[in-house]
């Protein structure tokens, strides 16, 4: 190779390197506790910025060459604020000092308040202090299912099938998945006005789906096992009986089980079927958007700011106690830090953190007391035991508060403990009708939890117009991930995952 093309290489080369794109990967810890510090908010230059995830981790990636002047400010409830240049920035980990504040600091300017009086000039000032106008947000949005198969057994009590005993039923438990994790992600642009139920548009980004298609097979395969054993001993023109305790219901055996239908109009009839479920589960797959625009709208105005929000402390504050407990340091201002429990028959406890200036609650962190529902009879049982989130706002550009991060998690648990006898009767058979018979005793349990990660970096005021002109992109599917890919979002801002996520990955058969 000549050496004035070495020369053009190497040069090439190394232009690449300085224009490739930086990061900040870094972790915040406490300096007494060395404890990770979640949700503190990590902005650049006071424009853009992350919030750190539930172990205090955080990255960044910077869209242009950093200079001397590039600095990023951590700002978290309770601790000072600190502001590091990001030339001078080598270290992975990132230590916050707690912000010892005295009583006179914050009563130099304000009157002492109760904590009812607190509440009370809260309600006050919420139609000026937060952000009911137009605007567009850029987000990124997680939400986790996890399903948990506490509980499942099927006793044979009695069976008149060979094949429907007590090993082949128990090999069928064994290999159905005890536990599954979905993650769904997207990065995108909210176009919304909150007090406006249907002014919501959603630009995605970049989206993906993280679960195992394994479980789909196996239950494919299942399927296929049953219809091979209901072939080889149930009749034609035979109907079941299945009966669960004191109840009891009559169903006919679908002819296309036995790969052949009688008439023209039960070809029609099972075609019109299979299309049926081909429509459901591609119109559920083509409102992606849909589905996740909603989730998120759901998660937003389920925050105290709305009227019809389950976290009523400020629309009905007789029915909760209050107690001003301390005055923490927040993005350069003091809070006020207030309990709310219920008095009698409300849900939630929580912790506010009210801005004493302006009244603003700048985070509330809630959870219920109690079940929220509750329900059994004749051995099913439904409850929903685990409710629990956060807020934090933070003020935009208009100084006004908006929404930055916001958490909820809820959890509940399904049951049935009850007989189960399927008889299969045939009347075109001579003598007896009953054909075959199995007897069982059933008990599952599952156990269902939801957990909705929202994280606001940008959020600029917007006219109607703008929002008006804003046409959605309907078809947008997520990338399908078998497993955890830390590339995938490589060179976009969004929430760091937690151990759960990085960790998944689909079983291998």
């Amino acid at each position: 190779m000549k050496p004035k093309l070495h020369l053009i290489l190497f040069a090439f080369l190394t232009l690449q390197l300085f224009n490739a794109q930086e990061s900040i990967h870094a972790k915040l810890i406490d300096s007494t506790t060395q404890k990770p510090i979640a949700f503190a908010t990590i902005e650049l230059n006071k424009k853009s910025g992350v919030i750190s995830n539930e172990n205090g981790v955080f990255q960044m990636y910077l869209n242009k060459k950093t200079s001397e002047n590039d600095s990023l400010s951590i700002n978290c409830l309770g601790y000072e604020t600190k502001r590091i240049a990001v030339k001078k920035l080598t270290d992975s980990i990132i230590v916050l000092r707690q912000k010892s504040i005295e009583l006179d600091e914050v009563l130099v300017s304000n009157k002492k308040y109760t904590a009812g009086e607190i509440i009370e000039k809260a309600k006050e000032n919420l139609a000026t202090n937060y952000n009911f106008e137009f605007s567009k947000n850029r987000l990124f949005y997680r939400q986790s299912d996890y399903n948990n198969m506490l509980k499942n057994t099927i006793k044979i009590k009695k069976t008149t099938i060979p094949e429907l005993n007590q090993k082949f039923v128990d090999s069928i438990l064994h290999i159905m998945p005890k536990k599954s994790g979905n993650h769904t992600e997207i990065l995108g642009d909210l176009y919304q006005k909150p007090i406006i139920k249907d002014a919501l548009k959603l630009d995605i980004i970049k989206a993906s789906n993280l679960y195992d298609k394994n479980n789909e097979i196996s239950f494919e395969g299942l399927e296929e096992k049953f219809n091979n054993i209901f072939k080889k001993h149930v009749k034609r023109d035979s109907y079941f009986k299945i009966k669960s305790g004191i109840f009891g219901t009559k169903e006919d055996i679908d002819s296309s089980l036995f790969g052949d239908t009688k008439t023209d109009k039960d070809i029609e009839k099972t075609k019109a079927f299979i299309e049926a479920q081909k429509k459901k589960e591609s119109e559920r797959k083509k409102n992606f958007l849909t589905y996740r625009k909603w989730g998120i709208a759901s998660l937003e105005t389920s925050s105290f700011i709305f009227k019809d929000s389950f976290l009523n402390f400020l629309e009905k504050p007789n029915r909760y106690k209050f107690e001003l407990l301390d005055y923490l340091f927040l993005n350069g201002e003091f809070v006020y830090k207030i309990t709310f429990a219920p008095k009698r028959k409300e849900n939630f406890k929580g912790v506010l953190y009210i801005n004493t200036d302006d009244f603003a609650i700048v985070r509330v962190d809630y959870q219920n007391v109690k079940n929220l529902k509750n329900f059994r009879l004749l051995g099913i049982s439904y409850s929903e035991h685990l409710k629990k989130g956060t807020f934090i706002y933070a003020k935009n550009t208009l100084n006004k508060y908006a929404l930055k991060y916001a958490e909820a998690e809820s959890g509940n648990k399904f049951g049935i403990k009850r007989p189960l006898k399927i008889i299969e009767k045939n009347k075109h058979v001579k003598g007896r009708r009953k054909q075959n018979e199995i007897s069982t005793d059933v008990h599952f349990i599952v156990s269902n939890i939801t957990k909705k990660e929202l994280v606001v970096f940008e959020n600029e005021t917007i006219t109607d117009t703008a929002f008006n002109n804003f046409t959605e992109k309907a078809k947008v599917t997520p990338t399908y991930l078998p497993k955890y890919d830390p590339s995938f979002w490589k060179g976009y801002n969004v929430m760091e995952p937690n151990r759960a996520i990085k960790d998944f990955k689909s079983i291998e058969q």
